[in-house]
């Protein structure tokens, strides 16, 4: 029996009580664990690749060859987020996330084998695969994440799967940081780093088969997630060109291309310029932390903060927009210390005594608003239907959004734009995405007793 045989459990489990929360949250097929397992499966491949890109330059002293990696990762993940949601509902999620979680392996054995040839030629090549595979393993995610749990707790099971998929980030930087403490700042990183990272991925790639689809997930009342059966080509193709005219994608596409952009600009001009390269890993440590405790905060607001679902996105996205002005005008404030010709010696941690406080207070609290606005938005679609089958495009359709900006984002890092102007587009985006969440969540969230409509 292969790892999809547990029709008799499932049969069992569907039969639980609700009467039993305790014991049956804890199912095998229970939301739940499934969102825990796809966690983890995240932990593993994007966790890991995070830590990887937190580093500035993937790890290297000249960033070209990952800003081009990256350019080309984010434009095949453009494409491939939003098909992904329609390759998700045509092949499940096993096969869709395996076949993902293996581009992840590639691209960090890319830089492998940069550190000994120099040759960024198949570093591009691995970042226009992972694009293609991290759209497959965003899909996934985005499905599970959103179309999973049972409406009423989505932003807890949010912060859950943000906080294990952090977590890679967190393991991650530990990675570089102790591998590299005595490297000098002229140095790459080491072989044993790009090692770590693709043995991780790999248990990413296994753990990626334990994922059950939606129809055999049960939740506490006996219900399955989704009785809709898998779709076809056509049938996808129809239904995400549909997105394109759909006015809440519409609504969503500022906070989607704003979500990533910010990424070149935190890892390669904050943490790459300001820091040497042990601190940059310790930063990075703290900035994934950050995430952890960011997903966690706003999740239990749009969870349990008011009785209604709507005032609570209302508040949810009013304490981000808040947050987030508060952080970037910090960013602000410090941006004008410095510029591309006019770079500040770098931070050690253990060396530079206050001087070093600021700057990573700054590189932490830009994480934990990063988790606070992505979750918010994952929120805002997972309110907007309750299906598999829809959630996996509005999902796909975020993600491909999302990663047309970072392949903009990642190709201005190679070009010298001014640091400064590059942070007033990155807060101008997050800012402008705000007040068309609050008319999203006016017009297509609906309230606990009322039933989404997948479409329209």
């Amino acid at each position: 029996m292969g790892l999809g045989g547990f029709g008799a459990m499932d049969e069992e489990a569907a039969t639980v009580s609700a009467s039993q929360p305790t014991l049956s949250r804890f199912r095998y097929n229970s939301p739940l664990v499934q969102v825990i397992m796809i966690g983890f499966v995240c932990f593993c491949c994007p966790g890991m690749f995070n830590a990887l890109s937190g580093m500035g330059g993937g790890g290297q002293v000249d960033p070209t060859a990952a800003n081009n990696a990256n350019t080309a990762l984010y434009t095949t993940f453009a494409v491939f987020g939003i098909l992904g949601g329609g390759i998700y509902n045509i092949l499940g999620p096993r096969l869709t996330l395996f076949s993902g979680c293996f581009t992840y392996v590639l691209y960090a054995g890319s830089f492998l084998y940069y550190n000994h040839q120099q040759n960024q030629t198949f570093a591009i090549i691995a970042g226009a695969l992972l694009g293609i595979g991290a759209g497959l393993v965003w899909a996934g995610e985005g499905a599970i994440m959103t179309a999973y749990p049972p409406k009423e707790r989505k932003g807890t099971y949010i912060s859950i799967f943000w906080s294990i998929f952090n977590m890679g980030g967190v393991i991650g930087g530990l990675i570089p940081f102790v591998l590299n403490y005595n490297r000098s700042e002229a140095a790459s990183v080491n072989d044993g780093t790009y090692i770590g990272f693709m043995c991780f991925m790999f248990i990413g790639v296994l753990l990626s088969l334990a994922i059950l689809p939606p129809s055999r997930v049960v939740r506490d009342d006996g219900t399955t997630c989704s009785n809709v059966k898998y779709s076809s080509v056509s049938v996808e193709t129809t239904e995400i060109l549909k997105l394109f005219l759909n006015w809440k994608m519409l609504l969503l596409v500022p906070a989607s291309w704003a979500s990533n952009f910010f990424y070149s600009y935190q890892f390669n001009n904050v943490n790459g310029v300001l820091f040497n390269l042990r601190t940059r890993g310790l930063n990075n440590v703290f900035y994934w932390g950050a995430q952890m405790l960011g997903s966690a905060g706003i999740g239990y607001i749009l969870d349990f903060s008011f009785q209604s679902r709507r005032m609570r996105g209302f508040v949810g996205i009013g304490i981000v927009a808040l947050v987030g002005t508060a952080i970037w005008g910090g960013g602000l404030a410090h941006q004008l210390t410095y510029s591309l010709n006019n770079l500040p010696p770098k931070l050690d941690f253990k060396d530079s005594g206050a001087a070093f406080a600021g700057p990573f207070v700054l590189y932490f609290s830009y994480g934990l608003l990063d988790a606070m606005f992505q979750s918010t938005v994952y929120w805002v679609i997972g309110a907007l239907a309750d299906d598999s089958e829809t959630l996996s495009r509005y999902s796909g359709f975020y993600k491909g959004v999302q990663s047309a900006g970072a392949a903009v984002a990642w190709q201005v890092g190679t070009h010298n734009i001014p640091l400064l102007t590059q942070l007033i587009v990155n807060w101008s985006l997050t800012t402008v995405s705000y007040p068309l969440m609050f008319l999203l969540v006016i017009l297509a969230v609906k309230d606990n007793h009322e039933p989404n409509k997948a479409a329209g």
